[in-house]
């Protein structure tokens, strides 16, 4: 349960239907999830926010499943089971299959596993890394 009132659209104001708005119509979706209706207990904080998701996760050098595939790895790491299965929707929407979700998963777990080592060990960070990738 939320830990604010979500505001449905039929009871808000004319600052956050303007965003609503622009969430459906930029998602193609007749619906607003929770997560923009608990953010729009304040509407400066719901417009700030899905004016930066809305620019973030547009089309740019990265494509849009690759972008949601991100998503999922790092939420999958910070533990959010609400983006984790939000975006994991949104990526099979652009194709990810559960061979890649798989994969991706195993990527996740192998970098949380190696990073958790070099943290423990306080590995010293190799000269050529430093200097902006390997030369071989």
């Amino acid at each position: 349960m939320a830990s604010v009132k979500l505001i449905e659209y039929e009871e808000a104001g004319p600052e956050v239907r303007a965003v609503y708005d622009d969430i459906m119509a930029t998602r193609g979706s007749a619906w607003v999830n929770n997560f923009w209706k608990a953010l729009a207990v304040d509407p400066a904080l719901l417009e700030r926010t899905w004016t930066s998701v809305k620019q973030v996760m547009a089309p740019g050098a990265l494509d849009p499943l690759t972008k949601e595939m991100l998503y999922v790895a790092v939420s999958a790491t910070n533990g959010c089971g609400y983006c984790i299965n939000s975006h994991t929707a949104a990526a099979r929407a652009k194709g990810m299959t559960d061979a890649m979700l798989a994969e991706l998963m195993a990527v996740v777990g192998m970098a949380n596993e190696t990073n958790r080592l070099v943290q423990g060990f306080q590995v010293e960070l190799d000269a050529a890394f430093a200097e902006g990738g390997r030369k071989d």
